[in-house]
Order: structure tokens, then C-alpha cells, then sequence
């Protein structure tokens, strides 16, 4: 029985986290021992397969009183513990920290490291620190996951070399929804209200297009980040008189019942690694406007005026202009939705832990 181990901070609901507990899941199924080594244990977690055996890795009692760097030594010292004692066939690591812990906890080990790209590398991987560690550590990789051709761009030939691509796989309650016989005069968008989604821009970009269609509103749904964007998305709303067509509906567990209802799906960030948001707007067969942002998460999945539409990012009038050509060219509309929900071929979790099972496996070999 092959053993996969899967490293990072916790299992609190997020892309990358959904990804982990999906795969984990699946491999367990498959009859891998499967380990999932986490910093801490945090609310709201995704759950894990009873055949899945979760590890603690992080600090451990009186270990946060001590000095910054003395617990950075400390976490890299407990994860090499636990590559001791389990010695996985493959160490998988998802996101920046916990990519340099697990390369230096293999150290000189035989068990190989994956590591993971699940954001923009510019402004996450540039800095003189990530530098210094990238050059000392990446080397060391058996190979890498990216989830876009601008992520794998980004870094050096000898990790472009031994690397993938594969998609976040979606949460299938978004596929196979039955189109409304009629759509809301709505603009719908979902995700977490945080400043590199650009959900102001969003807000400044659909007054322009309420001038042309009063009748239509704009509802935004997903929790607070507590990083001051809803106060400055409440300020625009205010400023403007918009409280009656810009609606913050605040977070929901019933998505594939709301968004569909929607005429257009907006999407606005300024930069990310591959959206799940966008990818499960285009799951439920949503028309589709998105933001051309960096590392070309958007451009991975839309094939611009065949299955959605790609305007530049922090451009207010060209996503106002996109969002008015869909409201008012329902046909071209409906045939891009129609479009954008073939993503199920690609993005389904079959699909993409077939992707993964081959990947490890042949690092696996190697």
C-alpha cells in the first residue's frame, strides 16, 4: 500500500484547503494510506475520511512564547519528526510556508516533496526572502502542481520541468442545474469580501450600467473578511444612493440556488491563483464576465466570446460594458453559459484526482 502525505496550516474552508480534503478523501478510497500533517486545527474545517489520519505538526504547549525565528526552526523540526516516523512514499505540500517547511523537513530523506503554486508568484514569491529560499529550497522538489501557465511561467526552468497543471476540482452540486425558465434582472457575484477581489471596482463598475438598466440590481454574496472592504463597499453604496440595487447578501450555504437566478455573473479581481468562484459560475451555466487578472486564472478557463467574456482588470468601464452587451444580447448570453458549463468535463473531482493519481504516481517511481 502506497502512502501520500499531505502538508499545510490547517483545514479551515478555503480553495486550498477544499482541494487537500477532497484529494485526501479520494486516495483513501483508493486504498492509499493517507496522512494530512496540519500547523493547527482551526472552525469550520472541511471534514476528513475516517481511513484518513490527521497529524499535528505545529507548535506544541509553551512553544508560542518563544521568539519568531526559534518557532519558524521549531515547525521544521516537528514536520521532519513526522517524516521520520511515517516516511510517506510523497510529501505534498499546498501553499508558500508550508512549500519551505516540507522541503527542509525532507532534508536529505528519500521521500520526495510536491510542492504546490495555489497563487499569483508576483508579490508572493518575489520578495528578497522568498528569493533566497526558492533558490536554496526548490531545487531540492521532485516536482510541482501549478494551476495556471502564468504561475509555471513564473519560476525557473528546472521546476517547469517536473511540473502540472491541474484545475481545483468543483464541487459537483454545481453541475447539471436545470437553467431557469426565466432569469432575475440581477448581476450576481460570490466570494469573501477582500481587497484583491476588487468587489469596489465591481460596485463602481455596475452604477454605470444601472444608468442604462435601472431595472436590474446588483447582489454580491459572501461573508466579511474583516479587512475593510465592506466598510468601504458600504461607503459607495451610501455615497451613491444605492442601497435599493447593490445588495450585500452576506454569506450562503444555498449558492447553486441563488446564482443561477441571475442573468450575468460578474467577476472582478485583481489578481488570483484559479478562482473557485469563477469556476463554479461556470459550472451552474452562468453568463460570464471576469476580470483578465493575473496569474491568468481567468484565461485558463474562459476562451474569451466562446465561453464567457475576459475584460482588463481595475477598469470599471470595460466591465461595465461587458455586463450591458450580456444583459442586452440574451442570445449571446445563454450560448456562453451554455459554454461555460462543459467545464464539468475538465474540472469534475474525478477528473482531477485521475490528474493527480498519475502525477504522484510517477514521482512516485521515480
Amino acid at each position: 500500500m502506497k502512502t501520500i502525505a499531505f502538508h499545510l496550516n490547517c483545514l479551515v474552508q478555503g480553495g486550498a484547503e477544499r482541494v487537500v480534503s477532497n484529494l485526501a478523501n479520494q486516495f483513501a478510497k483508493e486504498g492509499y494510506k493517507v496522512y494530512v500533517a496540519t500547523e493547527w486545527v482551526d472552525e469550520n474545517e472541511f471534514a476528513l475520511d475516517e481511513r484518513v489520519t490527521r497529524v499535528h505538526v505545529g507548535l506544541r504547549e509553551g512553544d508560542e512564547k518563544k521568539n519568531r525565528i526559534t518557532k519558524f526552526f521549531l515547525r521544521v523540526k516537528y514536520l521532519k519528526e513526522f517524516v521520520k516516523n511515517y516516511h510517506p512514499d510523497v510529501l505534498i505540500a499546498f501553499a508558500q510556508r508550508a512549500n519551505y517547511r516540507a522541503l527542509m523537513a525532507a532534508g536529505k530523506s528519500d521521500v520526495p516533496v510536491v510542492i504546490s503554486i495555489r497563487t499569483d508568484p508576483v508579490g508572493h514569491y518575489d520578495a528578497f526572502s522568498d528569493k533566497v529560499q526558492i533558490k536554496w529550497l526548490f531545487p531540492r522538489a521532485a516536482g510541482c502542481v501549478f494551476q495556471t501557465t502564468g504561475q509555471k511561467e513564473f519560476f525557473k526552468p528546472y521546476l517547469q520541468d517536473n511540473s502540472a497543471i491541474i484545475l481545483n476540482p468543483i464541487n459537483p452540486k454545481y453541475f447539471g442545474l436545470k437553467k431557469p425558465e426565466s432569469r432575475d434582472k440581477s448581476v450576481v457575484h460570490h466570494a469573501r469580501l477582500v481587497d484583491f477581489k476588487n468587489q469596489p471596482m465591481l460596485c463602481e463598475a455596475f452604477i454605470k450600467v444601472h444608468e442604462k438598466h435601472p431595472d436590474y440590481v446588483l447582489k454580491i454574496y459572501g461573508p466579511d473578511s474583516f479587512d475593510g472592504t465592506k466598510e468601504i463597499l458600504d461607503k459607495i453604496i451610501a455615497d451613491n444612493h444605492a442601497e435599493d440595487y447593490i445588495l450585500l447578501m452576506g454569506g450562503s450555504d444555498e449558492l447553486e440556488k441563488e446564482i443561477p437566478k441571475g442573468a450575468v455573473y460578474a467577476f472582478s479581481s485583481d489578481w488570483e491563483g484559479l478562482p473557485n468562484s469563477l469556476l463554479e459560475a461556470m459550472a451552474m451555466g452562468m453568463p460570464c464576465v471576469a476580470t483578465d487578472c493575473p496569474c491568468g486564472g481567468p484565461r485558463t478557463v474562459i476562451r474569451d466570446g466562446e465561453n464567457g467574456l475576459l475584460v482588463p482588470i481595475k477598469d470599471p468601464d470595460a466591465l461595465a460594458e461587458g455586463i450591458c452587451k450580456l444583459i442586452e444580447d440574451r442570445e449571446l448570453a445563454e450560448r456562453l453559459g451554455d459554454e461555460a458549463s462543459k467545464i464539468e468535463q475538465i474540472a469534475n473531482s474525478e477528473a482531477v484526482f485521475v490528474q493527480w493519481r498519475d502525477y504522484l504516481e510517477k514521482i512516485i517511481r521515480k
